[in-house]
């Protein structure tokens, strides 16, 4: 029987779908929100979860898990630094799933996963620099008032 085993497969061997979501929640981390499947997304949003509660416990012990599961150290850094803490206050629940539409393709259904508060913590990674120019004239304005 295989009562309550969860599988996550969609085609791939084991190797290729780990890879596939590691790199799926580096990307997540990385820039806030992602576009993706539903399926995928739901196994993707497992996998980033569990890394953000590891990143809330903070020890050397569960950077190494994290950095077993997600390959890039870069990435679990930010994790453990900026984003991790700001979820210090919630039990759970870090991830959303906004389903968008249909593929034409082959109609798999689309969705966007992004962090619970994109807006603090995922916009801030990804926001550019402001213009040289843009910057001098805020200064000058500064200087001014």
């Amino acid at each position: 029987m295989r009562h309550r085993k969860y599988t996550f497969k969609i085609g791939l061997k084991e190797g290729h779908r780990r890879s596939l979501v590691a790199n799926a929640v580096c990307s997540l981390f990385t820039h806030g929100r992602i576009s993706t499947t539903v399926t995928k997304a739901k196994e993707i949003r497992r996998v980033a979860e569990r890394m953000i509660t590891l990143g809330k416990t903070g020890t050397l012990h569960a950077q190494r898990l994290a950095v077993a599961r997600i390959h890039q150290q870069g990435v679990v850094s930010r994790l453990f630094r900026e984003i991790a803490p700001a979820y210090e206050g919630r039990q759970g629940g870090y991830t959303r799933i906004m389903r968008t539409k249909t593929r034409i393709g082959d109609g798999a259904e689309l969705c966007i996963l992004e962090l619970v508060d994109y807006a603090a913590i995922g916009a801030g990674a990804e926001a550019p620099a402001e213009a040289p120019a843009e910057a001098a004239a805020t200064e000058a304005k500064a200087s001014e008032e």
